[in-house]
């Protein structure tokens, strides 16, 4: 019976000292278990006389339903600890504010594009609009853009087959823009002026730190019968002036060569004591009216064209290209 008491003070202590559920189950194992030192005391019964067989076994009994108590206490307490310590680590402090779901907000590059829409209108020029695969009459011919032209190289161009291309510019929407503007007005002897901005995705064969694949671009056109190249610098400063807010910006013009306008200039913009060049523009070429049936000998106009990204750039102190089309939120979040 010695041996019995020894048998449940170790096994009382081991139950005790155990925090772990799967290491209490193999002490338990060690003495409760198939082959466990309590076990082997009730399996010796039968080399017991009679006499001493069922008092031995009672105590036996005894000690194995103090254990299973214990081994019961300890599985719970094991449990509640585990419980607590999760509880602790999601804790919630229920004073706090609510947590709402996250706001979105607007690509840099759609901001730039809602603000230059809005200072256009605000000086009498619409938005148009057109498809961004374009087939060759709308996006080279009708902008008198020759088939020797590099643009229309494979390595600078993508196309969809040999008559469709992801558009280059969106010039075309000026052309899509001018043919509607005569079919709507060809009865009139005079028709009203053709003022318009046409912004939208382009597609190039080109990608560094200043250029991409894909960007945006915006041009702009005003056709009437007495639109001077004075009209054409006015519009652009006023433009500048009011996208940088300052009336400190500067404008030049450079001599410059583009097929569909006819003189042609680089447009220039005083920036951080030099100068900085900032699109193309020119007086729409006699040869581009005529594909849209428009009298060149009546009217005549200028067109422009400027980098929605490189405009997003110098606004918001960018200076790669490629970080407005990375999705990176850390980045976007600056802007909203």
């Amino acid at each position: 019976m010695q041996e019995l008491q020894t048998i449940l003070e170790e096994a009382l202590e081991s139950f005790a000292a155990v925090e772990d559920a799967a290491e209490l189950e193999n002490i338990k194992a060690r003495y409760l278990g198939k082959d466990g030192s309590l076990t082997a005391m009730l399996k010796g019964l039968g080399k017991l006389s009679a006499e001493e067989r069922p008092a031995a076994g009672a105590r036996i009994n005894q000690v194995k339903q103090q254990l299973e108590a214990a081994l019961h206490a300890q599985r719970e307490a094991i449990q509640q600890h585990a419980l607590n310590a999760r509880l602790a680590a999601e804790a919630l402090d229920v004073t706090l504010p609510g947590r709402g779901p996250g706001v979105g907000g607007l690509h840099p590059v759609t901001r730039t594009l809602q603000r230059i829409e809005n200072l256009f209108h605000s000086i009498g020029y619409d938005v148009a609009d057109g498809p961004e695969i374009e087939n060759d009459f709308y996006n080279f011919t009708a902008l008198n853009i020759p088939e020797d032209h590099p643009a229309r190289a494979m390595h600078d161009t993508f196309y969809i087959d040999a008559q469709h291309v992801l558009r280059t510019h969106t010039s075309p929407i000026q052309i899509r823009y001018m043919q509607a503007h005569m079919e709507k007005y060809k009865n009139l002897e005079t028709m009203p002026d053709i003022r318009i901005i046409a912004p939208g995705r382009v597609y190039r064969v080109d990608s560094d730190a200043t250029h991409s694949p894909m960007f945006h671009q915006v041009e702009g056109l005003w056709i009437g019968e007495r639109v001077s190249f004075a009209d054409l610098k006015g519009v652009i400063a006023d433009f500048l002036q009011n996208y940088f807010e300052t009336e400190d910006m500067q404008v030049r013009f450079r001599p410059s060569f583009f097929p569909f306008t006819e003189p042609s200039a680089e447009m220039d913009m005083s920036w951080k004591g030099g100068w900085l060049e900032i699109g193309g523009c020119g007086m729409v070429h006699p040869n581009v009216l005529k594909h849209v049936g428009i009298d060149s000998e009546k009217y005549i106009g200028f067109a422009f064209g400027m980098g929605v990204e490189r405009l997003a750039m110098l606004r918001y102190g960018v200076n790669d290209l490629r970080s407005f089309f990375e999705n990176d939120l850390q980045f976007l979040k600056q802007f909203n």
